[in-house]
């Protein structure tokens, strides 16, 4: 796979606190120059980031119950309606990592559930932050994202323990099939290291490097 076929893998992110409009311009800029498939951004930033892609097709993604995800499922729900309302593409909601590590099941299925029914039609991604579960906390996370109709899993946040692993990508692939996307993000900061998620079974990728992984360079971002 060549640079500028990795390129439309890329949701193109910048989610950190202390970004600015400026900053929010860049990042729609370079998703422009170098086709990437989306931004993601913050949903305060949404709107900005429609008038920044104004007349392209590179999609907005923004976070729901970031970056923690311990929110309640009504909140997530209204956070998610308005973020649509102001232009989001996609979704990329963080699930209840505490209802996780309490086996809470129901309310694991419940929270997730909300979100993508006030998102219809737009695509939900589920973040797992896997950093903090065990290798059967991801796999039933997994079927549960998948039951409450979500349309991709994903690692990390960025804010969590850890990123991605390859380990982390071929796991979730195997528990939600062919039918799901997978979505690796957190610690991916060159080409190499994208390819291989991808070969491991990600469909797409998120990180704040995406200029440096299409040219070939060592990132210097963290995520």
């Amino acid at each position: 796979m060549k640079p500028k076929e990795l390129a439309k893998f890329i949701d193109h992110t910048n989610v950190k606190p202390t970004a600015r409009e400026r900053d929010i311009k860049k990042l729609c800029e370079e998703a422009k120059k170098y086709g990437f498939h989306s931004v993601c951004v913050t949903p305060s930033r949404v709107k900005l980031a429609k008038k920044f892609l104004k007349g392209s097709k590179i999609k907005v993604i923004t976070v729901i119950g970031f970056p923690f995800g311990f929110t309640t499922p009504a909140t997530k729900a209204f956070e998610t309606k308005e973020a649509v309302k102001n232009g989001a593409d996609e979704i990329d909601m963080v699930v209840n990592i505490g209802a996780v590590k309490d086996h809470d099941w129901d309310l694991v299925l419940k929270d997730i559930k909300e979100v993508v029914k006030a998102a219809k039609p737009k695509e939900v991604k589920v973040i797992l932050e896997v950093g903090f579960l065990t290798k059967a906390e991801i796999i039933k996370t997994c079927k549960l994202a998948k039951q409450a109709g979500a349309k991709f899993v994903k690692t990390a946040t960025g804010y969590g323990p850890r990123g991605a692993k390859i380990t982390d990508i071929k796991l979730m692939r195997k528990a939600v099939g062919k039918e799901m996307g997978v979505k690796a993000s957190g610690g991916i900061r060159d080409f190499k290291k994208a390819l291989s998620m991808i070969q491991a079974g990600a469909t797409r990728i998120g990180s704040s490097n995406g200029v440096s992984i299409i040219k070939g360079k060592k990132g210097k971002e963290k995520y």
